[in-house]
């Protein structure tokens, strides 16, 4: 049986008590399920890691290879290039860019310690996964190193149009080491369409088919691998939060008002600032909502020693102090704000409690929470989806009310009308929004991608 091993910037290593949430739990499935290997950064960084081997842990059936980073390392690859300069040139935001030449340089050397570690611990009969935006080198640094495995390589954000691309300092350099793999994946059919058009334009690569390209005598599939939930597994840890403590308090405490709903990780691409004045806007637009409406959003901190997470906290301090003194009342307080995560358990009854799920993402590889708010629901009381239609999770789920996440009167209107919405349009829209992702599960999206790795070898 062939050996799957999956390279991700962070690995998940198991800790007693602690189970991995969101897509590790998938990709941790698979590996259980085909026996393989996890190798990554561990998350801790010290001044010797550069000269420390792999740590080895076995788990479950999985084996954990991991390094660590130098605080150097992690300033410039990590906090730097990968989230600084490419992260915002994925989502499209060339405001936030920032670029460093030593950054780029240390991308690179990190992405070079990551193949020299990896090669000793590969077999001959393995299959090689590589994810996101973090390794772009990787499947060109192992192929300059005489591997001959079967590479695939994921990228869970969006591929940006080719004109943004090139604002990418090495933007071509990457495009051609990603076709040294032998299976790209991308969330969307316009991501896939942005990378083919750039890998021909720019790379020199020719499309032979509309699923395969060639270059330089090697021929690299390219397809689209929307990322799924467990909807059914989702939904019934909805149900069972619903009677917990910590629902019990939040519906008490709303004391009849209507729930709005948001979750997120505190990043510039999830449009936060500007949903909280879509929200300004409804309470301007329609005061009769006063008083009936609460909207808790969920942003916990990530990212902290980034510039622009740093400016984006700031500014939506100002921003939650404002709304609240200006349109709070002693007994209502309108916007919620919390930068603490909270357990998945917890978010789940969240959802299933609340009447309108806000999520209008600036630009979203997929945006997984969309979906999941969709099988939090109770079918015979569903609450109403408002998604932005830059989200990924907006291909699918057309049946949501879909907004433009800069337009701030196109979102207030749309609360306003998810607060008049029948009940039958709220069931036949939700219905729609479930039947897009019910048959799907997160297993099945990873085993889709590698039936196609392990296919037959291309030229």
């Amino acid at each position: 049986m062939k050996r799957l091993v999956i390279v991700s910037n962070r690995v998940p290593v198991p800790k007693e008590g602690l189970r991995p949430g969101g897509l590790a739990v998938v990709l941790k499935d698979l590996l259980a399920r085909k026996g393989g290997m996890w190798f990554g950064w561990n998350g801790t960084c010290h001044p010797d890691a550069a000269h420390l081997p792999p740590a080895i842990q076995n788990a479950e059936g999985v084996q954990y290879a991991t390094i660590g980073l130098t605080p150097a390392e992690h300033r410039n690859y990590y906090t730097g290039f990968s989230n600084s300069t490419l992260w915002p040139l994925m989502h499209s935001l060339p405001e936030h860019i920032h670029f460093e030449r030593r950054e780029l340089a240390s991308y690179w050397s990190v992405n070079e310690r990551f193949c020299e570690n990896l090669l000793p611990l590969l077999r001959a009969d393995d299959i090689i996964w590589i994810h996101d935006y973090h390794l772009l080198p990787l499947a060109a640094l192992l192929r300059r190193h005489g591997v001959r495995q079967p590479i695939g390589f994921f990228l869970h954000t969006p591929f940006p149009a080719p004109d943004m691309l090139a604002t990418a300092p090495d933007g071509g350099t990457f495009l051609r080491d990603l076709l040294r793999a032998d299976l790209l994946g991308f969330q969307t059919a316009d991501d896939t369409a942005n990378f083919i058009f750039a890998a021909t334009r720019t790379a020199g690569a020719i499309a032979r088919t509309d699923d395969a390209l060639e270059f330089e005598g090697h021929t690299v599939r390219v397809g689209t691998f929307p990322v799924e939930i467990d909807p059914t597994r989702f939904a019934a840890t909805a149900r069972d939060a619903a009677g917990s403590d910590d629902l019990r308090r939040l519906s008490n405490s709303l004391a009849g008002r209507r729930l709005v709903f948001g979750v997120d990780r505190m990043d510039p691409t999830k449009g936060l600032d500007h949903r909280l004045a879509g929200y300004e806007r409804f309470l301007e637009t329609y005061p009769q909502r006063e008083r009936q409406v609460t909207f808790l959003q969920i942003a916990a901190e990530s990212r902290t020693d980034v510039a622009s997470y740093k400016e984006l906290r700031n500014r939506l301090e100002h921003q939650i102090g404002q709304l609240n003194a200006h349109r709070g009342q002693a007994d209502w307080t309108p916007l919620r704000f919390l930068t603490r995560g909270s357990p998945r358990p917890t978010v789940a009854g969240y959802m299933r409690l609340a009447d309108i799920g806000y999520i209008t993402p600036l630009r979203d590889g997929m945006n997984l929470v969309a979906k999941e708010f969709i099988a939090a629901q109770d079918p015979q009381n569903p609450g109403v989806l408002i998604l932005s239609r830059l989200a990924g999770a907006a291909k699918q789920l057309e049946a949501a009310i879909l907004v433009n996440p800069l337009d701030h009167d196109d979102m207030a209107d749309a609360l306003e009308r998810a607060m008049v919405m029948s009940a039958d349009e709220r069931r036949e829209r939700w219905q729609a929004c479930w039947d897009s992702i019910a048959s799907r599960t997160a297993l099945g999206w990873g085993l889709s991608f590698l039936n196609i790795l392990e296919g037959p070898a291309q030229g």
